[in-house]
């Protein structure tokens, strides 16, 4: 739904000729937005390289602000009026940064690898690339439109060779690295091979180096690089042919795009072995002023826990779990293991033991038999599906049975769906009378349950009779003690707390050699590979052997080649034993070359995956700082200078970066983990690549649906008598999200021809506190078009032109109300509270009317403190008012603390709790001088008369109370 309000009429133009209409809105903007990109107004210089300027004097020592946004993926549909939110937040704070004296970074790039592209080429034949860059196209232009001041020479795009050579060049330093625990940094790979060749470090296995063949080699090494190959279960998807992250699959096991099964499969992959900085990314976020919100999901990521590792014994062998609470193990009655758990073959007998209750076998005829039936049902769940905790336990008993550490009792061994191999050892010992989930699944196979941790809620010590399991650190700890022979092998917890058995029983095992405190974490390294074509590919070749080699930089970048086929190789949907074939390995002229690597001229094959689309946006913040680089990835001086450490930001990175919380956890711990390696390695000196984060709220819209529950084009819906009607049938609304799906969409360009992108920017900064979301109303925009008018009308004759602006020295009150505007907008623009700050602009522009005429000192200010919320409408009353250059370098206006503070502080008198009088005092009285004028005023004399005054409390200087009697 819309309501228009027409710019102008035609006997309006003509009387008027100088009306601010959308029609002279679009003339200003227009012809600003070429005045700026022709004179560079806002390129950044760097205090070196391409983009210093000498002419800017000593920037190194001028301060400076780096304002980045999340970066935006260039859609084919366009931008609609949600999506700019931010980018007009960003450069409004970023003009006035730059009217206060600041040297400002702030550009805009493209996300522009990824899956839209290539789907959009697999349909229709063209090449991503040429979509994509049509989309830019578009978007830039829309953007420009804007009037978004960005400096266009550090503008990137991640599908840039030029670009992607560098995100390949960084992806070989963390695949040539590993991380040395006893430094708590990465180093080059080089060093460790070093401390092999020189016997310094024992190899694993314990052969020398020099004796292993260079596959060996290769293999040993893999198991310390942070980035390596390697075979992994993964969400494997053969509707798409392509492996998911877990976030691109739903929660009834299905891939979001095309709502394909989805199979949980053992396939090679590329991974980054963050898992090495996970203290450092939980420790570093006190360095950050981040949202406390984003910081605890982010922990919660990571999910470090302490506890303990224990060894249950097993034929064969044995296997480890993690527990948070070794202070339970004489409660533990069986264990499971995932069912992907590499242990689950070897342990399996050929035939069930005798007793086996049937509920326990799923109904098969053997362990294996039932072992292969519920991994196959398994493996077609998600992890998120398989963690729902309301759902039914579900499993099947292997046959094997495992030794209790501590209480020497056989425990039968299952595998269930609900135990992960992505958290922990992918095994638990099942505590069921003391773990939610344990005592859901105890109960549905009937397995014992015992009780060690004495209830404290009267439920009784019987978990037979409890209705779920009692979990707490609040407590003490009972039946769990065990006499041996050997009294030194005795062990009792009997009456401890919580945390002294935890202690106890971890020392006990470590003695013992079966266990030992540790600490566990819920991150998982992080699958770096994707079978697409429409990604960077990897740097990395193999020889006939299957060694990998990393490519030298003189080889650099790796383009992405022709294809004939855009699209994977796609199964039938429910073949989960097919495995993956990449657009890539299709084109054999590519694949298969021959290179001299240093020892003569040899065959290779070329890795055939490609790096997923976050990989381009963990490293954008260096790139616009040095774009020109041709010899590193970033100059050190220009590093330090735009993200280096300085008191204010220990950790160094932008000073802003705004964009959506729906980046809390991914793209941001991405970007932390390849920026700390960098660090690590002398590339940077910052520890962090943003400082400040700001999550900035959505643009909801109103959504129409019909009776099928289809939404229907919000725009052609009519409101009758409270009731919304499409093509004359009603029609239920409701809200949601803004875009092309929901058919709600509103176009900035629609907008700036209605009323100018001025008024756009204005009503979205006014719209709200910038965090909050907010409904979009299309009536709403034409308060902020009557604004600009009014704001225009105070200065420019709408009928010649001319300037109407007086020279008369502006009285007290207009000083008053001036310098409060100043300080009140100075304060929001610096905390980002754009919308009071266009209210308090309202407020001064409207007194400015009352008042009848503008005087040139309060017109000027005025249009300063509006420029970075307007900036064409105030280019252009700059101008008129006879300034020759432009306002974005201006000085931002400045209080004068003596019209701030009010002249006068209206002080209510109170006698017996009721308002007796109100005294117009100075804001800066005292209490004593505040309780002497009380006293003395007629009114309050009078109201005393005869009764004596007990008391006088004065809260200067707003409030006297007076106790009489």
């Amino acid at each position: 739904m819309s309501e228009t309000t027409p710019a102008s009429g035609a006997a309006e133009t003509a009387t008027e000729p100088f009306r601010y209409s959308a029609a002279l809105a679009a003339e200003i903007e227009s012809r600003w937005q070429d005045i700026w990109e022709k004179e560079g107004t806002f390129h950044a210089p760097n205090p070196t390289g391409e983009l210093a300027d000498p002419s800017a004097g000593d920037v190194a020592a001028k301060p400076h602000s780096f304002i980045m946004d999340m970066f935006p993926y260039p859609s084919g549909a366009g931008l609609h009026v949600g999506h700019p939110l931010g980018y007009i937040a960003t450069d409004v704070f970023a003009r006035y940064q730059r009217m206060t004296g600041h040297n400002v970074l702030h550009t805009l790039g493209y996300d522009a690898f990824g899956l839209p592209a290539e789907q959009y080429a697999v349909q229709t034949g063209t090449h991503p690339r040429v979509s994509t860059e049509a989309n830019i196209a578009n978007m830039r232009q829309q953007l420009r439109r804007l009037g978004l001041g960005h400096d266009p020479r550090r503008s990137i795009s991640t599908i840039d060779p030029e670009y992607y050579r560098w995100t390949q060049w960084i992806f070989l330093q963390i695949f040539n690295s590993w991380y040395d625990e006893a430094a708590g940094k990465a180093r080059p790979i080089a060093e460790l091979v070093a401390q092999f060749e020189a016997g310094t470090r024992e190899v694993p296995g314990g052969r020398a180096w020099a004796a292993l063949s260079a596959a060996e080699r290769d293999e040993v090494l893999g198991e310390y690089r942070l980035a390596y190959a390697k075979e992994v279960p993964v969400n494997w998807c053969p509707g798409l042919g392509t492996v998911l992250a877990n976030e691109e699959v739903t929660a009834d096991g299905r891939s979001e795009r095309g709502n394909f099964p989805v199979f949980k499969s053992n396939l090679r992959q590329w991974m980054m072995r963050i898992t090495a900085y996970s203290d450092r990314l939980i420790s570093d976020l006190d360095l950050l002023d981040w949202p406390e919100a984003i910081k605890l999901q982010q922990r919660n990521w990571i999910g470090r826990s302490e506890g303990a590792r224990v060894d249950f014994a097993v034929d064969g062998g044995k296997i480890t779990v993690f527990t948070t609470r070794p202070d339970t193990l004489f409660g533990a009655t069986y264990m499971v293991l995932a069912p992907e758990h590499g242990l689950v073959d070897s342990i399996v007998p050929a035939a069930w033991p005798e007793g086996v209750p049937a509920e326990w076998t799923g109904g098969a005829a053997t362990p294996a038999e039932a072992v292969a039936g519920y991994r196959a049902a398994a493996a077609a769940k998600s992890d998120v599906e398989r963690q729902v905790e309301a759902k039914v336990k579900t499993g099947v008993f292997t046959g094997a049975y495992a030794v209790n550490p501590v209480s020497g009792e056989s425990v039968p061994v299952f595998i269930a769906d609900y135990v992960l191999m992505g958290y922990g050892t992918g095994a638990i010992m099942a505590v069921p009378a003391h773990d939610h989930r344990d005592f859901a699944f105890a109960r549905a196979f009937a397995l014992p349950m015992r009780c060690v941790v004495e209830p404290t809620d009267g439920r009784g010590s019987d978990p037979a009779q409890w209705d779920d399991a009692f979990d707490t650190y609040d407590s003490v700890i009972v039946n769990s003690a065990r006499e041996q022979g050997d009294p030194a092998l005795s062990l009792s917890l009997d009456g401890l707390s919580v945390v002294d058995a935890k202690a106890r029983v971890t020392a006990w095992l470590a003695e013992r050699g079966i266990g030992e405190g540790t600490v566990n974490y819920r991150l998982r390294d992080w699958l770096f590979s994707r079978q697409r074509y429409w990604g960077e590919p990897f740097p990395i070749v193999y020889d006939e052997d299957g060694v990998m080699h990393a490519l030298p930089e003189s080889m650099l970048p790796v383009e992405v080649p022709e294809v004939d086929d855009y699209s994977p190789r796609t199964y039938d949907a429910y073949d989960s034993a097919s495995s993956p074939e990449t657009p890539l390995s299709r084109n054999e002229d590519w694949v298969n070359v021959e290179l001299d690597l240093g020892d003569g001229v040899k065959r290779y094959r070329r890795e055939t995956n490609t790096m997923p689309n976050w990989a381009g946006s963990c490293w954008y913040d260096l790139r616009y700082v040095d774009p020109t680089n041709t010899e590193a990835v970033v100059d050190p001086a220009n590093e330090g200078y735009w993200l280096g450490p300085t008191e204010n930001k220990p950790g160094g990175g932008a000073d802003l970066y705004v964009g959506g919380a729906e980046h809390a956890v991914l793209h941001l711990l991405y970007a932390r983990f390849w920026h700390k390696v960098l660090h690590d390695l002398g590339h940077v000196s910052s520890v962090e690549p943003f400082h400040k984060l700001f999550n900035q709220g959505m643009i909801t819209a109103d959504v129409y649906r019909d009776e099928r529950g289809f939404p229907v084009p919000a725009a052609e819906v009519e409101e009758r008598d409270g009731k919304y009607f499409w093509q004359g049938e009603p029609v239920k609304r409701e809200a949601g999200k803004m875009g092309k799906s929901l058919k709600n969409a509103v176009a900035p360009d629609e907008i700036a021809d209605e009323y100018g992108a001025d008024t756009l920017r204005l009503y979205e900064m006014s719209m709200g506190p910038l965090d909050v979301s907010r409904p979009w109303d299309t009536r709403a925009v034409v308060g902020s078009y009557r604004f600009l008018q009014r704001l225009w009308r105070n200065i420019v004759s709408e009928g010649t032109g001319e300037l109407v602006v007086t020279e008369e020295e502006p009285d007290e009150a207009t000083l008053r109300a001036l310098h409060k505007a100043i300080d009140g907008i100075r304060g929001d623009m610096a905390g980002l509270r754009f919308n009071t700050a266009v209210a308090k602009a309202i407020e001064l522009n409207n007194f400015l009317v009352k008042r009848g005429s503008t005087p040139r000192a309060v017109a000027e200010q005025l249009v300063l403190m509006v420029a970075p919320l307007a900036p064409h409408i105030a280019e252009e009353l700059w101008r008129r008012l006879g300034h020759g250059e432009s306002l974005a370098h201006a000085d931002y206006p400045v209080a004068d603390p003596a019209y701030v503070v009010d002249e006068t502080v209206t002080c209510v008198v109170q006698i017996k709790g009721k308002v007796k009088a109100r005294l117009e005092v100075a804001p800066g009285i005292t209490d004593a001088e505040l309780e002497a004028l009380a006293l003395a005023d007629p009114a309050v004399v009078a109201a005393i008369g005869d009764a004596a005054v007990r008391k006088v409390i004065a809260r200067a200087p707003k409030l006297v109370n007076i106790v009489t009697g």
